[in-house]
C-alpha cells in the first residue's frame, strides 16, 4: 500500500466573525491561498482551529464547508478527537458523510486513561469508522504520551489506523515512532507536529509535517519539503533556518490561534480575526510584535510608520 497522507498539511485555523459565526468567505480565501501554495492537504479542525472550545453542531458546519470548498483539489483531513468516544465516533462519521478523505483523533483529555481503556477508545473508533485515521499525540495538551508499542498494537489490529500527528518536544519519540511501526507498516505515515521538527523527522525517515506556521508561510514548510526531496539538502537547511526565526511568534500568546489569524490578514489574505472565547484577540501591542517579527523575516513588505 503506498502512503495517503504525506508532505505538508497546514493546521487551518478556523475563520469566524463575532459570536462564532463561519467566516465563509475569510475560510474560502485562505483555502484557496493555500492550494496556490501546493501544500499536500489541509488539515481543519484541529488545535489552531479552535475545536477545543467549539460547539458541536460548528465542529460540524465547518467540516462541511471546508470539506466542499476544498472540493477533491487536495485530501481533507478532519478533526474529530474529544473527550467522549461516542461524539468522536459521530463526528467523524459526520466528517466520512460529507466527504472528508480522513479524520485526525487526538486522545482524550481531561481524564488520564489505563492503556487498556485508551487502546479501547481507538479500536472503538476504528471499528466504527470507515475511513482512514491519524492518532493526534499531543502529550502537552492531553496529559497522556501515547509510545510507539501502542500506536504498533493498534496499528496491527486497525489498517484503517494509516499515520500519527506527534507534537513533541522530544524528537527522539518521533525516531522511534518511525522506526517501530514503518518496520512492521510501511505504509504508516508519521507526521511533525511542532514546525521545527520538520527537517530532522524527513531525515529520519518520516514523511512530513502538520505545522501551523504553514497556515500563513506555507512557501517555508513546502520548500523543505520539495527541497529535501529533491535531495537539495543546502535549500532544505537554509529554509528551516527561515522557519526557525519565526517560530518566536508561538511565545506571543496562548493559545496561540489569534496571533495565527493576524500574521495571516497581515499577509493580505481577507479574513476575519476574531477568535472563540476563552481565547482572546491579539492586543495591540503584541500585533505590532506579529508585524515586525514577518516584517524583519521579509514575509511582509515593511510599512513606514509614521
Amino acid at each position: 500500500m503506498a502512503i495517503l497522507f504525506k508532505g505538508i498539511i497546514p493546521p487551518v485555523p478556523t475563520i469566524l466573525f463575532k459570536e462564532g459565526k463561519l467566516d465563509k468567505n475569510g475560510m474560502g480565501n485562505l483555502i484557496d491561498f493555500l492550494i496556490e501554495s501546493k501544500v499536500d492537504g489541509l488539515f481543519f479542525l484541529g488545535s489552531g482551529g479552535e475545536f477545543g472550545q467549539m460547539p458541536f453542531e460548528l465542529r460540524k458546519e465547518v467540516a462541511e464547508f471546508t470539506t466542499h470548498y476544498v472540493n477533491g483539489r487536495v485530501p481533507v483531513l478532519i478533526g474529530t478527537g474529544s473527550p467522549s468516544t461516542n461524539e468522536t465516533i459521530s463526528l467523524s462519521l459526520h466528517a466520512k458523510s460529507v466527504g472528508a478523505d480522513g479524520v485526525v483523533v487526538v486522545n482524550p483529555f481531561y481524564y488520564k486513561l489505563t492503556d487498556e481503556s485508551l487502546f479501547q477508545h481507538y479500536a472503538e473508533i476504528a471499528e466504527n469508522v470507515d475511513l482512514p485515521i491519524l492518532i493526534y499525540n499531543y502529550p502537552e495538551l492531553t496529559g497522556q504520551d501515547l509510545s510507539a508499542d501502542f500506536v504498533l498494537k493498534l496499528v496491527k489490529q486497525y489498517p484503517n489506523i494509516v499515520g500519527i500527528k506527534d507534537t513533541v518536544l522530544a524528537v527522539g519519540h518521533t525516531r522511534e515512532l518511525i522506526q517501530v511501526i514503518k518496520s512492521e507498516r510501511p505504509d504508516f505515515a508519521v507526521f511533525a507536529g511542532y514546525d521545527e521538527h520538520l527537517l530532522n523527522t524527513l531525515a529520519l525517515g518520516g514523511d512530513g509535517s502538520i505545522p501551523l506556521t504553514a497556515s500563513f508561510v506555507p512557501e517555508i514548510s513546502v520548500g523543505i519539503y520539495q527541497s529535501f526531496k529533491q535531495g537539495d539538502y543546502a535549500k532544505a537547511i537554509e529554509q528551516h533556518q527561515k522557519l526557525a526565526a519565526l517560530l518566536p511568534l508561538y511565545k506571543l500568546d496562548s493559545p496561540f490561534m489569534n496571533v495565527v489569524k493576524e500574521a495571516i490578514r497581515l499577509r493580505g489574505i481577507d479574513i476575519s480575526t476574531e477568535v472563540l472565547a476563552p481565547v482572546r484577540s491579539v492586543s495591540t501591542e503584541k500585533l505590532e510584535r506579529v508585524r515586525n517579527i514577518l516584517e524583519e523575516n521579509s514575509i511582509i513588505v515593511p510599512q513606514h510608520h509614521s
